[in-house]
Parts: C-alpha cells; sequence; structure tokens
C-alpha cells in the first residue's frame, strides 16, 4: 500500500503545482550557466547534493520523527521565490494528502514527512520519492528552457538515480548547504525580465 501512496505522492499529475516552478533554472538558463544537457545535468545534480535536495531529506526526515520543523523550514528558504514555493507545495501537498489523512500545511518536505509518518510509509522510501520528485521537475523545466529533448531528460534522470538514493539514505540530521550559485539564480530570477515560470 505504501508503494501505491508514493507513487501517487510523487507523480506529476499530484497537485502540488511543481511544474509552475523552475527552482531558480529560469534565471540559469538565462545567464548561459544551463545550455545542453550535461550543464543541466551538473546543476540539477548540485541542487540535489549541495543544496535544496538534501536540505528537504533532512528536513522531511526530522519532520517524519515528529520534530517540529515548521518555521525552521521556511526560514531555510534564501529568497521570496524559494519560500512562497516551499510553502506553496507544501500547502498544496497538505490539502491533496486529506484523501488520506489530515497534515497540517507547512514547507513542501515538512508536510512529506508528516503525512508519511501518519500513514507508516517508510522514511526511506518517502525521502527517494520526494527527490526523485524534484529531479522529475526540474528535469521537465530543463526539457522546456534550455531546450532538451525527452531522451536526453530521461538520461539525466538515470544519470541522478545514484545521487538521489545516497542522499536518501544519508542519515545525517545537520541542516545546511552549499548551492550558492542556484541560490543566487533564485533571488535573480524574482527579478527576471521575461518569466514562464514562478522560480
Amino acid at each position: 500500500m505504501s508503494l501505491l501512496r508514493l507513487l501517487t505522492w510523487a507523480s506529476p499529475a499530484f497537485p502540488t503545482g511543481g511544474y509552475a516552478y523552475s527552482h531558480g533554472l529560469e534565471w540559469a538558463v538565462e545567464a548561459g550557466d544551463v545550455a545542453n544537457e550535461a550543464q543541466a545535468l551538473d546543476w540539477i545534480g548540485a541542487v540535489l547534493t549541495d543544496g535544496a535536495g538534501r536540505q528537504d531529506a533532512r528536513l522531511m526526515r526530522r519532520a517524519y520523527a515528529g520534530e517540529d520543523m515548521a518555521e525552521l523550514a521556511a526560514a531555510t528558504a534564501l529568497s521570496a521565490e524559494r519560500r512562497a514555493e516551499t510553502l506553496g507545495q507544501g500547502a498544496a501537498f497538505a490539502l491533496a494528502g486529506a484523501v488520506w489523512g489530515a497534515v497540517d500545511g507547512a514547507a513542501y518536505p515538512v508536510a512529506w514527512g508528516r503525512l508519511a509518518r501518519q500513514q507508516h510509509v517508510p522514511v526511506d522510501d518517502a525521502v527517494v520519492a520526494m527527490l526523485h520528485a524534484l529531479a522529475a521537475n526540474l528535469v521537465s523545466a530543463a526539457v522546456r528552457l534550455v531546450p532538451l529533448g525527452q531522451t536526453a531528460g530521461l538520461r539525466i534522470l538515470a544519470a541522478l538515480e545514484p545521487a538521489i538514493d545516497a542522499i536518501a539514505h544519508d542519515p545525517d540530521p545537520e541542516l545546511g548547504g552549499a548551492c550558492f550559485r542556484s541560490d543566487i539564480a533564485a533571488m535573480r530570477h524574482e527579478t527576471q525580465h521575461t518569466r514562464l515560470f514562478r522560480s
């Protein structure tokens, strides 16, 4: 049963609005940081291993363990758009997840952790699903923005599998990141002239 729920929660059809966010990738493409498949892989990989991916995984684990992470999770978003992204997606995740059980809306990884705990979904599996959903959303944005073909997008997702698995099974609870260019991209996206995405 838990696998079925994870497949639903991580599905692009789950109404969290993830398709509306690029996590700063839109600015990175305009700035020339991401112009091909290899650069998209590097960028998304860095977000996962050194930025929001690792941070969200740790926040989710701590929320799953019953820690009250709502305020801290919101505070870790380093730009107005990233804050709006994580809080908006978290509220949407909690609202849609109410089909299985009510949890308070909070930052996206906190809402994930709360619902997974309530539904007795193994935490490692839940973290894998959440990270894969983040990676898939960023790859989808890159396919549209760079642009890349669908097969290139699938190659990127396949190449990210080891990183997703390693992050998901890392028990280190400490928060922090070192993906500064991504953070700057998210801040600069706020004033980008032409935008397709909300972040």
